[in-house]
């Protein structure tokens, strides 16, 4: 079984991958969204210049550009994002595995199907089962037109069904349910690998009170554990969203207080300080109180690059204490790591 963390394709998580450790590449398959940008072009090459850094050797990069306008990338260029994509990570030496959806129209499937030859490494099909977003599930008809279209076998496809957001228990449940009724639509056929994933962080930290840690319950785990006990066969791959809601955010204005979502086994712990002290000072007292508290883990420093960088701003041995960008990457590095040892603690990796 493997991790399947879904994550921003942004600077912060891109820093997490890359300082991963072997343990955790061993048992993770990392999808990266695009972010929309108007600049779709500066998306694009500043998303493959991130991976090239990032991405350790071997490891194929599962992308998802649903989320970016499917038109011509450039005037006169043949082909849409994951054509780019494909061609920009090739020539950097990333392999790819595109990201595609029943709902695609044909050219973006062609520019998948282009990408599945290259890279050889097969697609992604993301299937929404979301209270929020839901789709209809598909016909057998549909599956195979799908893979005639791909020209490719149902067992070079990962099946990744998407929860999306889950925030209570009775959502928890019905999500899960929905879940399980998509993997048993689609187990005639033989998926490569299948995953279900959903996620349950807020949209944002509006309203967590300031100066101390805030609980929320991971309902994204409980709703995996519903559907792996419900499964007639062995348990799909674990999915989650890392520190972030599952959707899309909304452009960020100004800057963050500081804050930490801090991930335990069974909840974040989720740290905002106001701002007092100059600068982004106030961080080392959050870190400081996070690492004299029950939530840091007996491994401490050593659980993650993450919780390293941690221990530097608690005992004060760096000289600034970061800023959005580092506190979302050491927030990141430690969701992965902790994510992964679950699964290796429980057998499942």
């Amino acid at each position: 079984m493997a991790y399947v963390p879904i994550l921003k394709g942004k600077a912060g998580e891109f820093s997490a991958l890359r300082h991963t450790t072997p343990a955790v590449r061993s048992c993770i398959r990392p999808v990266m969204e695009l972010v929309p940008d108007p600049d779709v072009r500066n998306v694009l090459e500043t998303f493959c210049d991130r991976a090239m850094d990032a991405v350790p050797p071997g490891m194929v990069l599962t992308v998802d550009s649903g989320a970016l306008p499917a038109a011509r990338v450039l005037e006169g260029a043949a082909g849409g994002p994951i054509d780019r994509l494909s061609e920009s990570l090739g020539l950097r030496g990333v392999p790819m595995r595109p990201v595609i959806r029943l709902t695609d129209p044909p050219d973006v499937l062609a520019e998948a199907s282009r990408a599945a030859a290259a890279h050889r490494s097969g697609v992604c099909l993301r299937l929404s089962v979301a209270a929020d977003a839901p789709g209809p599930l598909p016909e057998r008809g549909q599956i195979r037109a799908l893979l005639g279209r791909l020209r490719l076998g149902p067992e070079e496809v990962d099946l990744l069904v998407d929860a999306g957001p889950v925030g209570s228990d009775r959502a928890r449940d019905l999500l899960a349910d929905r879940a399980l009724g998509a993997l048993r639509a689609l187990s005639p056929w033989p998926w490569r690998r299948e995953c279900v994933a959903a996620g349950a962080f807020p949209v944002n930290l509006t309203g967590f009170p300031r100066g101390r840690a805030t609980p929320v319950p991971r309902h994204d785990v409980r709703l995996w554990r519903r559907v792996a006990r419900g499964c007639d066969a062995e348990p799909p791959d674990f999915g989650d969203f890392g520190v972030t809601h599952p959707r899309m955010p909304a452009r960020s204005r100004g800057t963050p207080d500081p804050n930490m979502r801090y991930t335990t086994p069974e909840d974040w712990q989720v740290y905002v300080y106001p701002r007092v002290r100059s600068g982004n000072d106030d961080f080392f007292a959050l870190s400081a109180d996070l690492v004299g508290s029950a939530h840091w883990p007996a491994a401490g420093a050593r659980t993650s690059w993450g919780d390293a960088r941690l221990e530097e701003c608690a005992t004060r041995q760096r000289a600034r204490a970061g800023g959005g960008t580092q506190w979302r990457a050491w927030g990141t590095s430690h969701h992965l790591a902790v994510a992964s040892r679950a699964l290796m603690t429980a057998g499942h990796a």
